[in-house]
């Protein structure tokens, strides 16, 4: 029997619960044939009554959303009371519209803006550009893994750091938005962010890498 005023969910029941609703919500709505908007929103009582979700309660997953350190999912009451959860970013469903689930940046950056990969990673992305991949953006922090400021957009055991030279990048039509969790996302040009609006690139001792 649980603890008098335990949380509904514990560690590892938190981290099994997270990775089946982000794929849900941000890779798996359509093949569910669930119905998500295109601002990523999904009803909970149609997600709660997935098989896979059949012994989930509304309470641990609000619970999740509220206790997630990266601020990953957000939670919304309709106006007619139905409860909505979606993922803040990092979707790969095309009917997502980013104008609907982000706010574009329009103005100057006053914040560094960081894309963090790997060492092996680097040799190509150098030559090529950064690439969104399978997702529809490419994913920025507005700091480094150490800032207690960054909450997520860029993982801890990056080995480089890519800074982007973001309005040079607007002034030439590139579009980045800001999730509600603080994430920077942009689609680039065809996908791709060129080396040309790589402002620096710096490794883990802060020494600067060749371009």
């Amino acid at each position: 029997m649980p603890e008098p005023n335990a949380p509904p969910l514990d560690p590892k029941a938190e981290v099994q619960l997270s990775k089946l609703l982000s794929y849900l919500l941000r890779h798996g709505a359509v093949k569910e044939k669930l119905d998500i908007s295109s601002d990523g929103f999904v009803a909970v009582n149609d997600i709660l009554a997935r098989p896979k979700f059949k012994h989930v309660t509304f309470e641990q997953i609000q619970y999740l959303v509220d206790h997630n350190d990266k601020k990953r999912y957000e939670l919304v009451q309709t106006p007619e009371g139905e409860w909505l959860v979606r993922a803040s970013q990092g979707h790969s469903l095309k009917k997502i519209r980013a104008d609907d689930l982000m706010e574009a940046i329009t103005e100057p950056m006053d914040t560094p803006v960081i894309h963090g990969t790997t060492l092996q990673a680097w040799d190509q992305i150098k030559r090529q550009g950064l690439s969104k991949m399978g997702r529809n953006h490419i994913h920025f922090a507005v700091g480094l893994p150490d800032d207690p400021n960054v909450k997520s957009g860029i993982r801890k055991s990056s080995q480089v750091f890519i800074y982007i030279d973001v309005d040079k990048a607007r002034q030439d039509g590139i579009v980045f938005y800001r999730s509600k969790n603080n994430v920077i996302l942009s689609e680039g040009i065809q996908g791709i962010i060129a080396p040309s609006y790589f402002k620096q690139v710096t490794d883990r001792d802060h020494q600067r890498l060749d371009l």
